[in-house]
């Protein structure tokens, strides 16, 4: 007990201690996370013993590699971090006539998951200089962004500049950075997405199980939507062809992996989250754009420098898996999403976790061993539909509402304007119970609310904006439109509302 409590202490405390700490024994690494020693030195931190590759050695390294190679990649910036910095975009294609597949890779939006923007930089050197990979951009139009939060990389902290975490703002859009990186994701709309991070393998909860605790046995987890609202030909493409061909490709080099889950308490006891269906983060808001979308969680967070080559190459492995399943695959990917675009789905507005029993593999810290861990699951994958509603055709949105507009536009959304006046019958959204949290969150207080909805017809006048639901990125429309979900306009308090009040947001349903 008392040797529990002592490493509860020193490791687990604060996040001062994991600043400061490394809380993985040679003993763990040396038995479970060898590095790999075979990945070249030839990025900015390899070619270094200790930090990481800061932001004047990433666009060297990226202008000396369009020097080498102007006639496949092209750098230029998007916008400027809160501090100033330009945030790169690269682009790598080669010229030729061929049908090619658009595929998004991200890196650095939490500052302190060094390995993923390391992994970018090592990609996109394999790309141009190993001929065993250059083929593929014959097929494959890729546009990388390698450091997304540069403010927080440039202090290997987790926030942007202002305190928010980029990941959680894909609805809301507070963030400068977040307006950047989606109007660019919006205007490249990719056909395959993937957004690498690193996650925490010692968690606090992790030292209460076990006999002396425990650690994360994953080199990666897969995390890629559990939303009713992603097209299920979309859900099932994901996880069959290019997380499957992933599998395969760490199980070939010898790495451990899982769908991702992480830990948190209900009722005093420690549950396993499974999976995704928020919006609000880049896996599942990417996929409610109907493109194919997973976000990688490799082992890393807190750890420093320990098995960095070991992340590095997970990273980098499971990104040329996906551009080889991209490259083989175009029609079928592009035929799917067709087919996703055409769907005409009721709105799952709210849903809930299976919540069951099962079991995880996981390192014992006392054994030095992986055991068996009997524990609670509650899996996004297998969502259940709480508030359905009949999907609209489209919604009318009123002329003032400039804000929700602008988001909308920067989400993909194509938006039209009423050339007149025009009597339209809409159902309203009138706000039958209201709650405001009293803690903030990413620096708003969350809305919750439940509306009752009513049939009438309203004489809608000219400028007024419609949006049609016949489009490409429309799930991603209902998400933050419809103001029970958990992710909307409403929720995040873009469009603050009270009880009583009806929405200036109104639903066409039989257009």
């Amino acid at each position: 007990m008392v040797r529990k409590l002592i490493f509860i202490l020193v490791l687990f405390s604060s996040a001062v201690a994991f600043a400061q700490l490394n809380p993985q024994s040679k003993k763990i690494t040396k038995t479970f996370f060898p590095d790999y020693d075979a990945l070249e030195d030839i990025t900015p931190a390899l070619e270094k013993k200790k930090g990481y590759t800061d932001y004047e050695e990433l666009i060297s390294f990226l202008n000396a590699l369009v020097a080498e190679h102007p006639d496949l990649i092209k750098l230029s910036f998007i916008g400027e971090s809160q501090k100033g910095k330009q945030i790169p975009l690269v682009r790598l294609t080669a010229s030729n006539s061929k049908e090619k597949i658009k595929v998004w890779m991200q890196g650095g939006l939490h500052g302190n998951e060094p390995a993923s923007t390391e992994g970018m930089l090592y990609l996109l050197h394999q790309l141009l200089n190993n001929s065993k990979y250059v083929q593929l951009l014959n097929a494959i139009d890729l546009a990388i962004i390698p450091m997304a939060n540069i403010d927080g990389y440039e202090k290997q902290d987790r926030y942007a500049a202002n305190g928010l975490d980029l990941n959680r703002d894909q609805t809301k859009l507070m963030a400068p950075e977040s307006v950047y990186l989606k109007q660019t994701f919006s205007d490249f709309s990719p056909e395959v997405a993937l957004d690498f991070h690193e996650y925490r393998p010692y968690r606090k909860d992790f030292a209460q199980l076990g006999a002396f605790g425990i650690t994360s046995l994953y080199d990666a987890m897969f995390l890629y939507s559990g939303n009713l609202n992603v097209p299920e030909n979309l859900r099932i493409l994901t996880d069959t062809l290019f997380v499957e061909n992933a599998r395969k490709t760490l199980d070939e080099n010898m790495l451990k992996h899982h769908d991702y889950i992480s830990t948190r308490k209900f009722g005093g006891e420690i549950h396993f989250n499974q999976g995704s269906v928020s919006s609000r983060s880049s896996a599942t808001n990417y996929a409610l754009t109907n493109t194919i979308s997973t976000l990688l969680e490799i082992r890393g967070v807190g750890i420093g420098r320990t098995s960095f080559k070991r992340r590095m190459h997970t990273t980098f492995i499971i990104a040329i898996s996906y551009l080889e399943t991209a490259s083989q695959n175009i029609q079928l990917v592009k035929q799917e999403i067709s087919k996703a675009s055409e769907q005409q789905n009721d709105v799952v507005v709210t849903s809930a976790r299976t919540v069951e029993k099962g079991t995880i593999q996981t390192i014992d810290l006392d054994a030095n061993a992986i055991i068996d861990l009997d524990v609670t699951i509650r899996d996004a994958l297998r969502s259940k539909p709480k508030l359905v509603r009949k999907r609209p055709a489209a919604y009318i949105i009123d002329a003032n509402q400039k804000e929700i507009i602008e988001k909308l536009k920067i989400l993909g959304a194509k938006i039209d304007i009423l050339e007149n006046d025009n009597e339209i019958e809409v159902e309203t959204y009138r706000v039958s119970e209201y709650k405001r949290d009293t803690k903030k969150y990413e620096k708003i207080k969350l809305q919750t609310v439940e509306t009752t909805i009513e049939t009438k017809k309203i004489l809608f006048p000219k400028g007024t904006y419609k949006v049609n639901l016949n489009q490409r990125k429309a799930n991603i429309i209902l998400e933050v439109l419809e103001p029970e979900a958990p992710n909307s306009f409403v929720s995040f308090g873009v469009l603050e509302t009270e009880k009583g009040k009806v929405l200036p947001i109104y639903r066409i349903t039989n257009e």
